[in-house]
């Protein structure tokens, strides 16, 4: 590893929609950007989310210099508690994604120990060897920056999220004079996001989706009921029109999502007055008609407001005959299932669903190829790194950069823990660091085997069966029936599980328990051709 290179070192978001995280490393000064989380996907049972593998950063806490944030989602915020529980650095983010950082640390009681700063777009700050500027980008969360960092190795462009809006809610366009004025300068490297790259053309403008809630509202003859994410302000601001002009009141339901327009409208990112809105315990009591119920699920997560109005189980109110519920979002690569089934759940319960896939509800906040290319076009960088996708989304906007002139050898598809090294203008891949999953379960933050989630599945889909023995201490023989418990697992009644543990308990070698279960998994098998989680527990007596 040579002093003099500069190191780019993706721990998350490369190979993967979310959990975007990237370090930049000079000497032994790093530079940390984008601290986000990822939603599990179906099989990864039990897990809450999904942070970045932090191994590499832990004996280099005191190389990093400061963290950079780039706006305000969960995928490039939502892991921030568990970096600062590391890396004792000042972040720094424009004034809504530091609002949004705030509320979050503090639900977590984390906010004490961050040291937050707020910056603006066209400002520069210097992080140790790096000078990093802030370039305004439109996405659908307002206040998103794009980063031109200039490092001693050269210039490089880290796009983030980003697509080229003409026409955004908050009126504040992509910056596409500093983007291009950054190439005369000399781009060495472009690391630029890919989410989209998968689609042609160019990604619709947010304004679309005026029409389409101002047709459903004008229908709507009961309670509107819409779903997106709590950071998505930009997509409340167009609710909270659409209310307005309905002449309903708009209420707010779910924790962040409350405390994300509190903090949107005090910075004034978020236009709405105290007339518009009304506290969910006084909406519920309204006419139906006259109210609109912004929460969070639109993922159809079990635990969400949503998730939970589908199943019958949210304690304010429930699903009823006449609602109109809008799913204003695009579901996560991974949730398809769990989305259509919330759908579904919601239709049988008596709602009018609108979605994605039957009315323009929502827009993408990524760029589509079009845009790509020409931010490709406006920087004109040396190298291309394409970042924030799976495997599929890199490969797609690395031809997207062939398409558009830039040599294969200098288009770099990298995934999580492989590290690019640039060295006197020349790029080379270094070594690989550790880049998998970790897995949060409540407030246990830990690494999962692959066993472990083998076994959850296994219980999910097989059961379980217990069967407790006890046996005479001094001849060894069953004393009594065996005690058989089933989770998830139908037995059929009768004695073959007893015959079968006496006739082994003679011809048991080494470890009893552990002969008695492949025995009675075997059978089960044989009989049944499903495979329960088997455990025997021997008490003599």
């Amino acid at each position: 590893m040579s002093k003099h290179a500069l190191r780019i070192i993706p721990l998350g978001g490369l190979g993967e929609v979310g959990k975007n995280m990237m370090v930049y490393e000079y000497g032994r000064e790093a530079m940390i950007v984008d601290t986000g989380l990822m939603f599990p996907e179906n099989d990864m049972l039990g897990v809450d989310y999904i942070i970045p593998d932090l191994h590499y950063l832990k004996d280099k806490t005191d190389w990093v210099k400061g963290i950079v944030i780039t706006h305000g989602h969960e995928d490039h915020i939502g892991a921030i508690q568990h970096v600062l529980d590391m890396v004792q650095a000042p972040v720094y983010a424009t004034a809504l994604t530091r609002g949004l950082i705030e509320a979050k640390l503090a639900r977590n009681g984390g906010l004490n120990k961050a040291n937050l700063n707020t910056v603006h777009a066209g400002e520069t700050i210097k992080i140790g060897p790096f000078h990093v500027e802030f370039i305004h980008v439109s996405h659908s969360v307002p206040d998103g920056v794009a980063l031109g960092i200039q490092t001693p190795a050269g210039l490089l462009v880290h796009t983030a999220d980003f697509k080229f809006d003409q026409t955004p809610v908050d009126n504040w366009p992509t910056d596409f004079a500093r983007l291009a004025s950054l190439s005369e300068k000399g781009v060495l490297a472009l690391l630029s996001d890919s989410t989209n790259s998968v689609r042609a053309s160019w990604t619709p403008s947010e304004r679309v989706i005026d029409g389409a809630l101002d047709e459903i509202f004008s229908e709507a003859q009961g309670r509107i009921i819409v779903a997106s994410f709590a950071s998505l302000i930009s997509r409340m601001q167009q609710v909270v029109n659409a209310a307005s002009q309905h002449g309903r009141k708009i209420t707010f339901a779910g924790t962040s999502m409350v405390d994300n327009v509190k903090i949107a409208s005090k910075l004034g990112y978020l236009d709405i007055s105290d007339q518009e809105q009304v506290p969910l315990d006084q909406a519920l009591k309204m006419p139906d008609d006259q109210i609109v119920i912004m929460c969070t699920g639109s993922q159809g997560e079990p635990g969400s407001i949503l998730g939970r109005l589908s199943t019958d189980r949210y304690y304010q109110f429930n699903i009823q005959e006449g609602d109109t519920v809008i799913l204003s979002s695009h579901p996560i690569p991974g949730n398809e299932e769990t989305v259509f089934r919330t759908i579904n759940r919601l239709f049988r319960r008596g709602a009018s669903v609108f979605y994605e896939e039957i009315a323009p509800v929502h827009v993408s906040g990524h760029a589509s190829q079009e845009e790509l290319k020409m931010m490709i076009n406006l920087v004109k960088p040396k190298y291309l790194i394409p970042i924030h996708g799976e495997l599929r989304h890199l490969k797609q906007h690395a031809e997207i950069g062939r398409r558009v002139g830039i040599p294969t050898e200098n288009i770099f598809v990298i995934e999580n823990g492989q590290v690019l090294e640039i060295e006197d203008g020349q790029a080379r891949l270094g070594e690989r660091v550790p880049g998998t999953y970790v897995f949060v379960e409540g407030a246990d933050v830990q690494e999962i085997s692959t066993n472990v989630m083998r076994e959850r599945e296994n219980l999910s889909q097989s059961g379980l069966v217990l069967v407790k023995l006890n046996l005479n201490e001094q001849t060894g023989k069953l004393r009594g029936e065996p005690e058989i418990t089933t989770y998830g697992f139908i037995l059929k009644p009768d004695n073959t599980i007893t015959e079968l543990v006496v006739n082994n308990l003679s011809r048991a070698n080494g470890n009893l328990q552990q002969s008695l279960q492949k025995a009675i998994q075997s059978y089960l098998y044989e009989e049944t051709r499903r495979r329960p989680m088997v455990f025997v527990t021997v008490n003599r007596v």
